[in-house]
């Protein structure tokens, strides 16, 4: 399946529209990944273990997304739009993915 962040697909017209199609991701963050990506903060660099999260939320997000879209028939999603949001107060303790776009049928 395409999936594409622009609203058209290059070399082929959209010839139905199947639907608004979204998956969402939430994942909570392990207790010593933010401790030491806390750690990380405070000394610089990157924070390896939260860019893992975010990878993996990511892409269970999209593979809701192409399953709902999957189950409408559709050859591609279009328009793709991912957010992304830390939710739980000061804690910071969960991680909120969400992936939305427009499904197609493609000729």
């Amino acid at each position: 399946m395409i999936v594409t962040t622009t609203d058209s697909v290059e070399g082929k017209s959209v010839t139905q529209y199947c639907g608004i199609v979204s998956g969402e991701a939430i994942l909570g963050a392990n207790l010593f990944k933010d401790f030491f990506a806390g750690i990380r903060d405070v000394v610089g660099g990157r924070s390896g273990a939260y860019e893992k999260e975010f990878r993996k939320a990511k892409e269970a997000a999209l593979a809701d997304m192409m399953e709902d879209a999957q189950s409408l028939g559709a050859d591609a999603v279009v328009a793709v739009d991912l957010d992304y949001e830390v939710i739980g107060g000061d804690q910071k303790t969960m991680l909120m993915v969400s992936a939305n776009g427009t499904a197609v049928k493609l000729g």
